[in-house]
C-alpha cells in the first residue's frame, strides 16, 4: 500500500510540474503576443486565473486516473473521478465565458460614448449587453447539462427526456409565458434599435435616459436621479417617446403670454443678441413668432435648438429668463395686465301699481296663461228638485 501511495505522490508531483510548465510557456507566449496585439494583452489579464485552474485540474485528473491508490475501492474511485469531472466542467465553462466576454469587451472598445455623434456606439453597446447576458446564460445551461449527464443514471434517462421534450416545452411555455415574452422582447429591443443605452426617452409621463437594458427589464434613470424599472414588453407594446433615436439634436419652444403693447420686433432683436452669447445654442434654429392674439394676451413662441435634450432644457430656461428680464427692464408695456372697466348705470324705476308679467297683468298675459294651464270655464246649471221618499 505504501508503494501505491508513493507512486501516486510522484504522479501528482509530475502532474503539477507539467501544469506549471504549461502555464509558464503560455505566459511567455501571451507576453510576446501582447506587445503587438491588444487582444492577447486583454485575454492574459481576464482569463489568466481560469486558464491556470483548468490546466492544473486536467493534470491532476490524469494523475488520479492513472495511479490512484484507492482504485481497489470502486465506490471511492468513482466518487473521486466524478468530482474531478464536475470541477473540470465548471472550470472550463468559466474559462470559455471569460474568453468570450473578453472578446465582446474588445469589440466594444472602438465604440466610444463620450463623443458628440455616439449613435452607432449606443446601438453596439445595447446589442452587446443583451448578447453578453445571453452568452452567460447559454454557457451556464451547457455546463449544468454536462454536469447532469456526468451523474450516474441521468444519462440513462436521456432518451425518455428527449421523447417528452415536446410536452415539457409546451408546459414550460405556458408556465413561463411572461418570462419568455420579456426575453423575446429584450432581444427585439437589442436588434430593432427602438431604444439604446443613453437614449433620452419619455415613459409614463417621466423624462430620463436609458441606463440599463437586460433580457427581462429596462432601467430608466429619470432627470431627478430616480430609477424607473420597466419590463421589456413595455417598449414593444406601449407608445413612448425617444428623443435620440436617429440623432441627439432637438428643437424646443419657449412660450410667453404678454400684453398687446409688446414689441415683437424688439423681442426678436433681443433673442438674436442673447443666443450667440451661450454655448447651449447650436446655431441651427432661431425663430420668434406671434402664434396667438385673442382675449387679453398675445402669445409669443420662440423656437431654438440644442445638441441634446439636457442642453435644450437649459437653453429654454436661459431664453425664458432673459426674455422676462428684458420685459421688466426694456419693455414694461409688454408685461401682462388685467384690465377692469367700472360702469355706473341707473336702472329705471318700476311702477309697482301696474305689475306686468308673462302670464299676468294684461289681457294677452291672461290668455297665454289660459292656454298653458288649460283653464276650463265653470258652467252652472239648475238641478231637478229632489223627490221625497215614500212613507212606510
Amino acid at each position: 500500500m505504501s508503494d501505491a501511495w508513493t507512486d501516486f505522490t510522484v504522479s501528482v508531483a509530475i502532474a503539477v510540474a507539467v501544469a506549471l510548465a504549461v502555464m509558464v510557456v503560455a505566459f511567455l507566449v501571451i507576453r510576446v503576443l501582447a506587445r503587438r496585439s491588444p487582444v492577447a494583452r486583454h485575454l492574459e489579464r481576464t482569463a489568466r486565473i481560469p486558464f491556470r485552474i483548468v490546466v492544473l485540474l486536467i493534470a491532476l485528473a490524469v494523475a488520479v486516473r492513472r495511479d490512484a491508490p484507492w482504485s481497489a475501492y470502486e465506490e471511492a474511485g468513482r466518487a473521486v473521478n466524478l468530482g474531478m469531472r464536475i470541477v473540470i466542467i465548471v472550470s472550463v465553462a468559466w474559462l470559455v465565458a471569460a474568453v468570450v466576454l473578453s472578446l465582446e469587451d474588445l469589440g466594444l472598445r472602438r465604440y466610444r460614448l463620450d463623443v458628440a455623434d455616439n449613435l452607432a456606439a449606443r446601438r453596439a453597446r445595447t446589442q452587446a449587453s443583451v448578447i453578453r447576458r445571453l452568452t452567460v446564460v447559454v454557457i451556464a445551461i451547457l455546463a449544468v447539462a454536462a454536469v447532469l449527464l456526468s451523474l450516474p443514471g441521468v444519462s440513462a434517462v436521456g432518451t425518455s427526456v428527449l421523447a417528452s421534450a415536446g410536452l415539457i416545452s409546451v408546459v414550460a411555455a405556458v408556465a413561463a409565458q411572461s418570462t419568455l415574452s420579456n426575453l423575446i422582447a429584450g432581444l427585439q429591443i437589442a436588434f430593432s434599435g427602438s431604444i439604446r443605452y443613453g437614449d433620452a426617452v419619455i415613459v409614463e409621463d417621466e423624462w430620463g435616459w436609458v441606463d440599463e437594458i437586460t433580457l427581462s427589464y429596462v432601467v430608466i434613470r429619470l432627470w431627478d436621479d430616480r430609477n424607473m424599472v420597466l419590463p421589456c414588453t413595455y417598449f414593444t407594446s406601449t407608445p413612448f417617446q425617444n428623443w435620440t433615436r436617429k440623432h441627439s439634436e432637438l428643437l424646443g419652444s419657449v412660450e410667453l403670454d404678454v400684453d398687446w403693447r409688446v414689441s415683437p420686433d424688439g423681442m426678436r432683436r433681443e433673442l438674436e443678441r442673447i443666443l450667440p452669447t451661450t454655448d447651449l445654442w447650436d446655431g441651427r434654429v432661431n425663430v420668434l413668432q406671434v402664434t396667438d392674439a385673442v382675449g387679453g394676451w398675445v402669445r409669443i413662441r420662440i423656437l431654438v435648438t440644442a445638441k441634446d435634450a439636457p442642453t435644450l432644457f437649459d437653453l429654454r430656461c436661459f431664453v425664458r429668463e432673459h426674455m422676462v428680464d428684458w420685459l421688466q427692464s426694456k419693455n414694461e408695456a409688454g408685461l401682462p395686465r388685467f384690465r377692469v372697466e367700472s360702469v355706473e348705470r341707473s336702472a329705471p324705476r318700476r311702477n309697482r301699481s301696474e305689475p306686468g308679467g308673462l302670464f299676468s297683468g294684461d289681457v294677452e298675459g291672461e290668455q297665454r296663461a289660459a292656454r298653458i294651464t288649460g283653464q276650463i270655464p265653470k258652467i252652472e246649471e239648475e238641478l231637478p228638485p229632489r223627490a221625497d221618499p215614500p212613507p212606510r
